[in-house]
């Protein structure tokens, strides 16, 4: 399976951050795999933002649950993220991924830049 992430590289600060995944080499909707967002702000750790399940259904970072919304294209097979009101502390690479179960990330997309600033 291939994952690539796409979309805007600088988002200013309020706005809502969107990015999508679009998947090669295997359906989105296959069970039963996980399909995650995951970011890694500079000089920090990785930190997971949340998942889209074959199924459908999603499940977020308690920390960001209330900014993220995760959702899915399954005739394009793709899946997205979009996080709100976001800050510079958002800026980060972003990655998607698939696990074989929820938590796991065995592949990974290359990873996009978003920087958050005026």
């Amino acid at each position: 399976v291939q994952l690539q992430e796409s979309g805007p590289g600088l988002v200013k600060p309020s706005q809502t951050l969107s990015l999508t995944c679009t998947v090669s080499g295997g359906s989105i909707t296959t069970s039963y795999y996980y399909w995650s967002w995951i970011r890694q702000p500079p000089g920090k750790g990785l930190e997971w933002i949340g998942y889209i399940a074959y199924s459908g259904s999603t499940y977020s970072s308690p920390s960001l649950k209330s900014r993220t919304s995760i959702s899915r294209d399954t005739s394009n097979n793709q899946f997205s993220l979009q996080l709100s009101s976001v800050t510079p502390e958002d800026t980060a690479v972003y990655y998607c991924t698939r696990g074989a179960q929820a938590g796991t990330f065995g592949s990974w997309g290359q990873g996009t830049q978003v920087t958050v600033s005026s």
